[in-house]
């Protein structure tokens, strides 16, 4: 699996990305946000921004809320001052999560975080101690009926690194900084995409076969992900399929 967990596969068939679509574009608002402090308003010199951008576009956030966070950024409205942080911490069965977030109140945010693990039995390690098995890289989900030769022809054309199988998903992996033109290439051809994002990936895939672990694990997922201030939640599991069914 290239060390990709299956999260995001769990989180398209839970239906998650519909359920928190607010949430979502209020957080991809942040990220442009603090990507135009960092770097400027302009797209074409601030490298940061264009893939916040284009990510934000993936996620069918609108134009004008774009330019809005934009113009927050630069500071033509109001906007808080926020602070970006990466949490490490355990979850049962030893398995890894990085926790970035976003935020204009560290001590609650640390506290917040904390109590996610510990609630459903994980725990917060030391900075270092998880993340350095994790690297950047752009991970597209496939719809898995497309024939095998289509995809790869496809996707090594546009670019991609690796075709692989992920569940009953296609997975296409490639370099940050190219994930959102193969994804555009890969859906001109006609094939269906189901995601595509630029994520941390790990070297180490623990694979996970006891549904008490599978169910906190996925719980802290949650927990973490429902935060306002929590933008993306990086893991290195790999839950059965025979126990997900059973959690369905």
């Amino acid at each position: 699996m290239s060390g990709h967990s299956k999260w995001a596969t769990i989180k398209h068939k839970k239906g998650a990305a519909d359920k928190a679509r607010g949430k979502l574009f209020a957080k991809l608002a942040r990220q442009i946000e603090v990507a135009v402090r960092a770097g400027g308003g302009d797209i074409d010199t601030n490298a940061t921004l264009r893939t916040m951008v284009l990510k934000a576009k993936s996620g069918q956030m609108t134009k004008d809320a774009i330019e809005r966070a934009i113009k927050r950024g630069m500071g033509e409205n109001n906007g808080a001052n926020y602070e970006s942080i990466t949490y490490e911490g355990y979850a049962p069965g030893g398995v890894a999560l990085l926790v970035d977030v976003l935020t204009d109140n560290r001590n609650r945010t640390a506290s917040d975080v904390r109590m996610a693990f510990s609630k459903h039995g994980g725990a917060m390690a030391e900075p270092g101690a998880v993340g350095w098995q994790f690297s950047r890289c752009g991970v597209i989900l496939l719809d898995g009926g497309a024939d095998e030769d289509t995809v790869m022809t496809v996707a090594l054309e546009a670019g991609a690194d690796d075709v692989g199988r992920d569940g009953d998903s296609w997975r296409i992996t490639t370099t940050p900084h190219v994930v959102y033109e193969v994804r555009d290439a890969v859906e001109a051809s006609g094939l269906i995409v189901m995601s595509a994002e630029t994520t941390m990936v790990s070297s180490t895939i623990i694979e996970v076969s006891d549904a008490g672990d599978a169910k906190s694990i996925l719980r802290i997922m949650d927990a973490l992900e429902d935060n306002d201030d929590v933008q993306d939640v990086y893991a290195n599991f790999d839950i059965d399929d025979a126990v997900m069914e059973s959690l369905d």
